[in-house]
């Protein structure tokens, strides 16, 4: 028999008590105790409340040592001032879990956090997990357990569903929660976390991975505090077969370092969440409705197993509208074979056969073209996933059952297809076609998005999870002083990543000798600490002719002591003037959460104007990096176009990797990295790093 999950004395407790009891079902603390008696809760309830004998009707207790029976959850719904004792009562009764109403800790400044941090720790050392203080609670719909007093079950407890919701704002959790209801999907467990003390959105998604009977997990969240607590959450939903969906709000720009280095100014908090959700497997919506709407399509008892869509249709203008979804959502419309398409026409001369299917309006006056179109894309064609659109036809007097008939028939022969259903129809027919199996939206370009985002989801479900990369091992520690470009390659090298040959000269004669090693053409490139950017004080020459070192050098030296006076100079780097390649831009970020996370963009004008760059969490394997560059709208310039030939794309994966793997292994040490051009030179040649910048913490 497996172990109960470690939250299971919060979410699925034997016997509850709650401090500060109300006999008033109405008030903040009496709500709880109804809607425990409402839900037909199946353990024992203890009120806590020295001024009764019974709270609404159950046996109180004046206090928890007065409690005859073990307790393993405890409700605290009373004012600040009394909250650490009810605390240390629980901890002295041997109460497993807390959930905490109490407001007044972190969300009102610096002593209220001083507070918060006290309780933390007094729940640690006693060996009680802590959900709140400040938050709304929680319920498990499938026990009966309803430590909350949102207004979500005033109207009576609810149906458990399928859906397991976990949310930072309670009271915004609550509105989720409604939209859900009436969009058709019941939640069984929801869990508002507040302050996070020590519960966080990641504890929720962990035990909803393993909870049975929830099928899809949706979240509200402001902030992810514990990167490891998180991925290993939503690894266990993953593992569990169970998509998450999470909204997550108050993106705002990182701007600490952001003049030290491109990676620091592209990389927003928001895109670095954008990046670990894509990377972790997670759905991002980007509003309540669309968390409603992907939650929906994930909850009707089956996924999509591809991208692959037939679209039906009963009117040419839908099906076209529905094709634009499609493509802008990255689902494939296939073509139907050329022997099907013959049979649609055969049926309807005038039909669009090809995908989207348009049938016109010909089914009013031969319903079983209903049915053979089904049969046709679903059987013979083995499309995964259909999208149907048929006007107001579902509350037709004469349509609404054959439509139903042929639909819920279909569902039921090809038991393992998606069905979504575009049509406009009242409450009770909307239900039935959903107790059928089939998603129903009265929008059809929502349609098909919501449809592409269970596709997405199942995607990431059925692949198996990427190979962990093998660690850069006998790295020595980054130094603690300002680093040269010289000396930021050579650590790179010594990473295994590839950097252009140069030389340093400190004179006009020591550049002159670097030439004869090093090529025609060259690029003599000031060495300063002091100086970040070197294009910026004129610190780069470019295509210099060998024969002209000496000169250049002179010239360069010049150049700096006017721009950059007081910069101290150690020198000219010398090295060959490269020119065979694709200029790409890769470098480190240090997020707050998750991190060191890398950046991969084009290099020149892409990543300055059109910022066309993308991210993931460090550390990841080759396998991963290959993914990254595909997702930049530059990737077809590495791929050979207009003659050119294909870069070396393994190799530059390869590199991303190895710098992944080298940032995971200096974490802490540095607060940027930039390798600025890299070049990825055609395949089998392999890249090049012409510029490297470090910037230690």
């Amino acid at each position: 028999m497996a172990d109960p999950h470690p939250l299971a004395a919060l979410l699925a407790p034997r016997s509850v008590a709650i401090f500060g009891a109300s006999n008033d079902p109405e008030r903040i603390s009496g709500r709880p105790l109804r809607y425990f008696l409402e839900a037909g809760y199946s353990g024992v309830l203890y009120p806590i409340n020295p001024n009764r004998a019974t709270v609404q009707g159950v046996p109180a207790y004046p206090d928890l040592a007065s409690v005859p029976g073990p307790v393993d959850f405890a409700l605290i719904a009373v004012p600040a001032a009394l909250a650490t004792g009810a605390l240390e009562a629980s901890i002295d009764k041997g109460v497993q879990a807390v959930v905490m109403f109490t407001a007044g800790y972190a969300e009102t400044g610096e002593e209220g956090r001083k507070a918060q941090e006290r309780i933390a720790e007094l729940a640690r050392r006693g060996g009680v997990r802590l959900c709140g203080p400040n938050c709304l609670g929680l319920f498990n719909l499938r026990t009966g357990h309803t430590p909350t007093f949102g207004s979500y079950l005033e109207e009576g407890p609810e149906r458990p569903g399928p859906l397991g919701m976990v949310t930072q704002s309670g009271a915004f959790g609550t509105h989720l929660l409604a939209l859900a209801k009436r969009r058709g999907i019941l939640s069984g467990v929801w869990i508002s976390t507040g302050n996070e003390a020590d519960i966080q959105v990641a504890d929720g998604i962990s035990f909803l991975a393993d909870d049975p009977e929830t099928e899809a997990i949706a979240c509200y969240m402001e902030a992810i505090k514990d990167r490891e607590r998180f991925i290993d959450a939503v690894t266990r939903a993953r593992a569990s077969g169970k998509p998450v969906i999470a909204m997550k709000v108050g993106g705002s720009v990182v701007g600490a370092a952001a003049a030290a280095s491109h990676t620091a100014s592209l990389a927003g908090s928001d895109a670095i969440y954008d990046t670990a959700f894509r990377q972790l497997g997670v759905e991002r919506a980007v509003s309540p409705e669309d968390l409603i709407e992907i939650a929906y399509a994930c909850t009707r008892g089956r996924l999509p197993r591809s991208r692959r869509l037939a679209v039906m249709t009963v009117s040419g203008g839908a099906g076209v509208l529905m094709a634009d979804a499609a493509e802008r959502e990255g689902v494939e419309l296939t073509p139907l074979s050329a022997e099907a398409q013959a049979e649609v026409v055969s049926w309807v001369p005038f039909a669009a056969a090809r995908n989207p299917v348009d049938l016109t309006a010909q089914p009013l006056n031969e319903p079983e073209l209903i049915d053979k179109g089904f049969d046709l894309l679903l059987g013979r064609e083995e499309f995964p996933a259909i999208a149907a659109f048929f006007l107001l036809w579902a509350s037709s007097p004469k349509m609404g059952e054959i439509l139903f008939r042929s639909v819920s028939q279909a569902a039921a022969r090809y038991p393992d297809r998606y069905f979504a259903l575009s049509v406009i129809a009242r409450e009770e027919v909307r239900r039935r076609y959903e107790k059928a199996g089939i998603a129903i939206f009265e929008d059809p370009w929502r349609a098909v998005e919501a449809v592409a985002a269970a596709m997405r989801c199942a995607e990431r479900l059925a692949e198996p999870p990427a190979p962990p990369p093998a660690p850069l091992d006998g790295l020595p520690p980054l130094p603690k002083r300002r680093i040269g470009e010289n000396e930021a390659k050579r650590i790179l090298a010594g990473a295994g990543i590839p950097v252009v040959p140069e030389h340093l000269a400190t004179s006009a004669a020591e550049a002159t000798a670097a030439a004869a090693a090093l090529g025609d053409r060259l690029v003599l490139k000031i060495l300063s600490s002091d100086i970040l950017h070197k294009t910026e004080v004129g610190g780069v020459l470019l295509d210099v002719p060998a024969a002209e070192a000496a000169d250049a050098y002179d010239r360069l030296i010049a150049q700096i002591r006017a721009t950059a006076p007081n910069a101290r100079i150690d020198g000219v780097l010398v090295s060959p003037m490269l020119r065979d390649g694709v200029e790409t831009i890769i470098g480190v970020q240090n997020d707050p959460v998750f991190g060191p996370v890398v950046m991969f963009g084009l290099g020149g004008i892409f990543v300055e104007v059109m910022r066309d760059i993308t991210f993931r969490i460090a550390p990841f394997a080759p396998e991963e990096a290959r993914r990254m560059i595909g997702e930049i709208k530059g990737a077809a310039l590495l791929e050979g176009t207009r003659g050119k030939p294909p870069a070396d794309i393994d190799a530059l994966a390869e590199v991303l990797s190895r710098l992944s793997r080298f940032a995971a292994a200096q974490a802490g040490r540095f607060t940027s990295i930039e390798i600025n051009p890299l070049l990825v030179r055609q395949r089998g040649a392999g890249v090049v790093a012409l510029d490297a910048l470090i910037l230690t913490a």
